[in-house]
């Protein structure tokens, strides 16, 4: 006797009876689970940017720079501030829109993410123009080592930043077309935890990049 297997494309919107966040007794939920599973996928970055921040701690010193630019030279604390400003503003609206997704409003979704998505672009302007400024002032990534692993540290943050910003796109057309089902759901969900690491990532970037840099 065959037996029909559910392979995750059944895409219900959810019930009246559907419990997707723990009630306050801290039930088992489904939500919980999807989001365990992607915290584990986003360990693997963890390792990425802990490479990164170790490979920048061994050339961010003289003999590396190769007679180029310095830390000092390429990192400017108050324009990463700004950065910063903007980058935990998108995070914020994206929390809104999570708060919204709670209460199933749609528009409210919608507007937030919107708003979330224009700041996070706001966010990479700013960042293509400060590497074009570096590299304009004698500072490309080939010059020494030192402006290598600057250059791929923000660089990788920034590629990921943009890959979050095209998930938020895709998410926008299908809350749209769809509204709330299941796995829009999930995926806004799996989407906040990957937004609002992305800005935890940026407070060790700041810290250790330009905070440091400018010492």
């Amino acid at each position: 006797m065959s037996t029909t297997r559910d392979w995750g494309l059944h895409d219900p919107v959810p019930g009246p009876g559907t419990k997707l966040w723990a009630e306050p007794n801290h039930e088992h939920d489904m939500m919980s689970t999807r989001l365990l599973g992607f915290w584990l996928y986003m360990l693997s970055d963890s390792l990425v940017f802990a490479a990164l921040f170790t490979a920048y701690e061994v050339l961010s010193f003289p003999m590396s720079f190769n007679g180029g630019p310095t830390p000092r030279d390429v990192a400017s604390p108050i324009y990463g501030y700004g950065e910063t400003i903007v980058l935990f503003a998108s995070v914020f609206a994206y929390g809104m829109a999570m708060v919204n997704l709670k209460a199933a409003k749609v528009r409210g979704v919608m507007a937030w993410l919107t708003v979330s998505l224009a700041i996070g672009l706001v966010f990479i302007g700013m960042e293509v123009s400060e590497l074009h400024g570096i590299a304009a002032a004698g500072g490309p990534a080939q010059r020494s080592g030192f402006l290598s692993i600057f250059w791929t540290v923000v660089a990788v943050h920034g590629l990921h930043l943009a890959i979050g910003l095209l998930w938020m796109f895709v998410m926008l057309v299908q809350v749209a077309r769809k509204g709330f089902t299941l796995l829009v759901t999930y995926r806004l969900a799996n989407l906040k935890v990957y937004w609002v690491y992305q800005g935890l990532i940026w407070t060790f970037v700041y810290t250790f990049v330009y905070l440091r840099g400018s010492i």
